[in-house]
C-alpha cells in the first residue's frame, strides 16, 4: 500500500490511542497461564499482539474478543496443551522471544516460526540463558527461527543480561515461573519493567531491589481484570508531529507514564518541548495519564548509554525531531537498532537520504545535524512499522507531497495511525 501525506500547517484536536503493544502481550500470556478468566480492556489493537493470542489459542486456552476487550479463560501454569499445529508469531519478535521461555517449560515438543523479516531475526540471546535453564532449543543456522523447543524440567539460575533487553529479561522470567528455587536475574542497565508489575499482578512472588530481579517459581497465578494503557511509543509519533508543525497543540489521553517508558517525556522536557502531563492515576500497578504537547522549537541533544535502552523504540521519530532542531541529535550504544523489523540505522539513513537530509551513520548509532529542510519524497517503510510511521511525520513538514511505499506495515503495532493521523487535519489521503 502507498500513502500519500501532505504537509500540514497545524495539528489540533485529542485523542485516545490503542493499548500497550508491550503490555498487552505481557498481560496476555500471563493470563493464559492463570487459574480463572482474566478480562483484558483496551488490548492492542497491533497484529504482533494477536500473534500472541493466537499463539495460546494453538496451545488450548480459550480467548475471545469483543472490540478491544479479551477475555482469556486461563488454564494454569500447567494447563497448555501440545499444539496440533506449529505456532505463528508473525512479525512479532517479542511473542517469539518471550514464549520461548514458556515453551521451554512444557511437557512437549513445540516449533515457533514467523513472518521472512522474523525469521532474520537473531534468537541466540534468549536461547543462551534458556540453555543454562536446561532448556533443548533448534534454531536454522544455530540462532534464527524457526524454532523448534524440546520442552522439559527447567532450573532456576542466576542470569546477567549481556545487553539491555526487556524481551530477554522476560523470557528467562517466564522460564522461571516454572523452576524450582529462585530465578534471578541482573541488569547492568534497567530495561522497562512491564514483566515484573504484571507477575505480580497476577499473584508472582517477585522481589526487585535495584536492577536485580527475584522470582520465586511455582506461583499460583490468579485471573484479573486488567486495562491496558495506551502505548507511549505509539504516543510518540503525535508528540514529535506535535513540536515540529507550528502552532499545533495535541491532547493524548491515557497514556503509560511507566517510569521505565517515560524517559520520552524527560528527554523531549530536557531539549525544550512544551509537554505538559495532567490526571496521573495508577491502573493495574501502572501508572497513566493525560498528555499535552505544543509546537516548540527544540534545542537537540544526546541519546546514548541508559537513556539509549530506554528509548530504543522511539530512536527512529526522535532522529526526525534531531533533524528540525537547533543542535542536532547524536545517538551511540544503539548496535540494538540493528535487528529490529529492519535495521533501523540503514533504514532511517536511507529515507533521510531521499528527503535531502544529512546523517552520519556510525556502527552503533547515527549524527543528526539540526536545521535542516525537509524536503518532500518518496519513502519506504522496508516493511518495518516505526520506519512507515516516523516518515510519516516527517512529511508534515515537507515542503511538498510525499508518498511511503509498504505503508500497511504500520498495522503490526498501529493499525489506526493513518486514520488518526487524519483526524488531525494532518492533509493526509491515502493512494
Amino acid at each position: 500500500m502507498r500513502q500519500t501525506i501532505r504537509p500540514s500547517r497545524r495539528l489540533s484536536g485529542a485523542v485516545v490511542l490503542p493499548g500497550d503493544k508491550s503490555i498487552s502481550h505481557r498481560y496476555a500470556m500471563i493470563a493464559s497461564l492463570a487459574e480463572g478468566d482474566s478480562k483484558i480492556a483496551n488490548y492492542s489493537t497491533g497484529a504482533d499482539c494477536h500473534s500472541t493470542l493466537g499463539c495460546i489459542r494453538t496451545l488450548g486456552v480459550d480467548v475471545e474478543e469483543e472490540g478491544t476487550t479479551v477475555t482469556i479463560r486461563g488454564r494454569g501454569l500447567s494447563g497448555w496443551k501440545e499444539p496440533a499445529s506449529d505456532l505463528d508469531a508473525g512479525n512479532s519478535g517479542s511473542t517469539i522471544r518471550m514464549m520461548s521461555g514458556l515453551l521451554a517449560a512444557q511437557p512437549f515438543t513445540s516449533r515457533i516460526f514467523g513472518d521472512e523479516s522474523l525469521s532474520h531475526r537473531p534468537m541466540d540471546r534468549v536461547m543462551k540463558p534458556l540453555a543454562e535453564m536446561g532448556a533443548n532449543i533448534e534454531a536454522r543456522d544455530g540462532r534464527y527461527p524457526p524454532l523448534a523447543i524440546h520442552g522439559g524440567t527447567l532450573h532456576a539460575i542466576d542470569y546477567t543480561l549481556p545487553v539491555p533487553s526487556a524481551q530477554v529479561k522476560t523470557c528467562v522470567l517466564f522460564g522461571g515461573l516454572f523452576a524450582d528455587g529462585e530465578t534471578i536475574v541482573r541488569e547492568t542497565i534497567k530495561s522497562r519493567d512491564h514483566t515484573e508489575i504484571a507477575l505480580r499482578e497476577f499473584g508472582a512472588e517477585l522481589i526487585v531491589k535495584q536492577k536485580v530481579i527475584t522470582l520465586k517459581g511455582h506461583p499460583q497465578l490468579k485471573g484479573r481484570e486488567l486495562t491496558v494503557p495506551s502505548d507511549l511509543s505509539s504516543a510518540a509519533f503525535f508528540l514529535v508531529a506535535a513540536l515540529l508543525v507550528p502552532d499545533s497543540r495535541l491532547m493524548i489521553r491515557g497514556v503509560g507514564l511507566n517510569p521505565t517508558r517515560s524517559s520520552l517525556l524527560d528527554f523531549l522536557l530536557s531539549i525544550g518541548a512544551q509537554i505538559r502531563v495532567e490526571r496521573i492515576e495508577s491502573v493495574g500497578g501502572e501508572p497513566i495519564g493525560d498528555i499535552e504537547a505544543r509546537y516548540a522549537p527544540v534545542r537537540g541533544g544526546v541519546i546514548d548509554k541508559e537513556l539509549t535502552a530506554a528509548l530504543i523504540d522511539e530512536i527512529p521519530v526522535l532522529a526526525v525531531l534531531g533533524a528540525a532542531s537547533r543542535d542536532g541529535l547524536v545517538i551511540r550504544d544503539a548496535q540494538e537498532l540493528r535487528i529490529k523489523e529492519t535495521d533501523r540505522i540503514a533504514t532511517v539513513a536511507e529515507n533521510f537520504k531521499r528527503m535531502g537530509i544529512e546523517i552520519e551513520v556510525t556502527p552503533d548509532g547515527m549524527k543528526v545535524p539540526g536545521q535542516q529542510k525537509f524536503r518532500a519524497a518518496a519513502f519506504d517503510s522496508f516493511g518495518d512499522h516505526r520506519i512507515a510511521m516516523a516518515f510519516a511525520i516527517a512529511s508534515l513538514a515537507a515542503d511538498g507531497e510525499s508518498t511511503i511505499d509498504n505503508a500497511e506495515a504500520a498495522s503490526v503495532s498501529f493499525p489506526e495511525f493513518w486514520n488518526i493521523l487524519g483526524e488531525f487535519d494532518a492533509g493526509q489521503s491515502g493512494a
